[in-house]
């Protein structure tokens, strides 16, 4: 089996799948010794998943990736980290430069490195003004050699032209894409390639909505594992409901057991087939799914594969419109999930780990 890499500029070479930290988060879900993340960080770049993603916000990952940078030096050279930066929303209405020098200096801290590799800016609140002058002034630190690449996460067609329209040069744009949510094709993808930005994607697999474990079984009642499963269980709903998902899951079934793969490798695969994506991001709080995750490399579709898995998704009602747009209304079910004052308040006291139920209960 080879591992496939995407050079994204020069220097710059990531496996196309990559590790996701989210699941290390500060009480994303259960606890964990940061001593046996490092030990799972080490098996997955000795087995070529050399890109992390991570983010200032996602308390605790920066750091225990810069242990592992120390604790492994060699197998430290050959990684790759994108990270995040995510002023918070009480922050954002009066955001300085220094502010955003202080978070770029925290996370090289918190790393362990002297340039940080990519960083991808998001804004939580389009009506604060102030976010292209924040983006303009991580290209000026950019410049003075603090940040190699620059990149964004979870804004719309709109704001991240005005982006690209204010003089920025972005290596990359982070999205949620999967066969659950094809918000991306709505014209997020044509963007991109018209200026040059690659794709990196996560919700690959649905915070493992998108694997064999879930295969026939009933819509879990709550509380839920971790966050992601509140996330991704609001997304199957905007899909068209738990019975439309299990249809999913019996097609992306046929297709692994044709390939002697599995769901979730489907899964991944098909969104890293799309056009503009570089990488597909895989949440993993551990390495129990390593071997799963590689099946990913060796999966080629046929034409069959694709009209099936088209089929299923184009019938789909949602999630409709554009990328993260949903995610943003301050009204909605899926903005009260979120949590956006991470780093100023670190990792809430108390997570609820139920999903709204009257959404939830909306077509199961």
């Amino acid at each position: 089996m080879t591992i496939e890499t995407i050079t994204l500029a020069p220097g710059y070479t990531v496996s196309r799948v990559a590790k996701g930290n989210w699941q290390l988060a500060a009480k994303h879900g259960a606890p964990y010794a940061q001593d046996d993340a490092v030990e799972d960080m080490r098996r997955y770049v000795e087995a070529g998943i050399n890109a992390f993603d991570c983010a200032d916000h996602y308390v605790g990952v920066e750091d225990t990736i810069g242990l592992f940078r120390r604790r492994y030096p060699e197998l430290g050279k050959a990684l790759r980290v994108s990270t995040k930066y995510t002023p918070d929303i009480e922050l954002i209405p009066h955001l300085t430069r220094k502010d955003v020098e202080t978070a770029v200096d925290t996370s090289l801290q918190r790393l362990g490195v002297e340039q940080l590799d990519l960083v991808q800016f998001h804004w939580w609140d389009y009506e604060v003004p102030g976010c292209l002058q924040a983006m303009q002034w991580l290209q000026e630190f950019q410049k003075a050699g603090k940040i190699a690449h620059l990149g964004t996460t979870n804004f719309n067609v709109a704001r991240l032209r005005e982006i690209v329209d204010g003089g920025v040069t972005l290596l990359t744009n982070q999205l949620q894409y999967s066969l659950l949510d094809r918000r991306p094709e709505n014209g997020m993808v044509e963007l991109c390639r018209e200026h040059g930005i690659q794709l990196l994607c996560y919700g690959t697999v649905a915070g493992g909505f998108l694997s064999d474990k879930w295969l026939g079984q009933p819509s879990p009642p709550p509380p839920f594992a971790n966050r992601s499963l509140i996330k991704y269980r609001l997304i199957i709903e905007e899909f068209g409901g738990w019975e439309a998902y299990q249809a999913l899951l019996r097609t992306l079934d046929t297709i692994a057991k044709k390939h002697g793969s599995n769901i979730a490798a489907v899964a991944a695969r098909y969104v890293l087939d799309r056009p503009q994506v570089a990488a597909a991001l895989v949440g993993a709080k551990d390495s129990r799914h390593l071997d799963d995750t590689l099946a990913i490399f060796s999966l080629r579709f046929d034409a069959e594969d694709l009209a099936s898995l088209s089929a299923l998704s184009d019938a789909a009602p949602g999630p409709a419109g554009d990328c993260y747009d949903i995610e943003r209304d301050k009204d909605g079910t899926h903005a009260k999930i979120m949590q956006m004052n991470q780093n100023t308040h670190g990792a809430p006291a108390h997570i609820d780990m139920s999903p709204p139920i009257a959404a939830i209960g909306a077509r199961s």
